[in-house]
């Protein structure tokens, strides 16, 4: 349907009336996980808006509880794969108190051939007691051999054909790891790294100190 056309409009618009009044926290993410559209709902978990929640990273709000099973989600969309994926996250609520519960997301788009967005609902199973944070030097698999890379002097093209990803996929890591150590560049990303033992001090070609995960 034409999305110029005066119905169209319509629709759309009832469509995002459904969506505010959902009672479900759910948002509408690109592939790489950042916020597109949120509602009222999954604002209220962030203590915030849904238009502030515009381009945050889903899981940077909430923190998934095993890195593989992101790293296997990732994978499959990169090969187009259409299935519903479920995530095991924890958050802190506007309260202070710590959540946990469950993303589930679902590939939607016009077509197959188009890279899809995510549909992401929250289902919030329970509180526990505060548990310390994952500590700032933890880094996945594929987050030790991006960080190695690039301290080696490799580009964001060179590190996708290297770890088999799409430049996007480089910089979706990238984005996750200056999130976490609050680096404005790449050049203090590679310092922490190597301040925080991630990377082996003496050693060339890069790699990391210890193996990825461990950290």
């Amino acid at each position: 349907m034409d999305r110029t056309h005066p119905e169209a409009v319509v629709w759309r618009n009832r469509a995002l009336m459904v969506f505010d009044r959902v009672a479900v926290p759910v948002a509408v993410c690109d592939v790489y996980g950042a916020v597109q559209l949120a509602n009222p709902a999954m604002a209220a978990e962030c203590g915030t808006t849904p238009g502030r929640l515009r381009g945050r990273d889903v899981l940077e709000l909430f923190r998934p509880q095993e890195a593989t099973q992101v790293e296997r989600i990732a994978e499959a969309l990169r090969l187009r794969h259409r299935s519903r994926y479920q995530v095991s996250v924890c958050w802190r609520s506007p309260d202070g108190t710590e959540r946990y519960g469950e993303l589930t997301a679902d590939p939607v788009s016009d077509t197959v051939q188009e890279t899809p967005a995510l549909l992401v609902m929250l289902r919030v199973l329970g509180e526990r007691e505060p548990s310390p944070e994952a500590p700032p030097t933890r880094v996945t698999p594929m987050e030790a051999r991006i960080l190695a890379l690039l301290a080696g002097g490799a580009t964001t093209a060179r590190a996708a054909r290297e770890t088999d990803l799409t430049v996007d996929g480089v910089n979706y890591h990238l984005r996750r790891l200056s999130a976490r150590w609050n680096a404005t560049n790449r050049t203090e990303l590679v310092a922490r790294a190597y301040a925080l033992g991630v990377l082996a001090v003496g050693v060339w070609p890069p790699a990391p100190a210890v193996p990825a995960g461990s950290a």
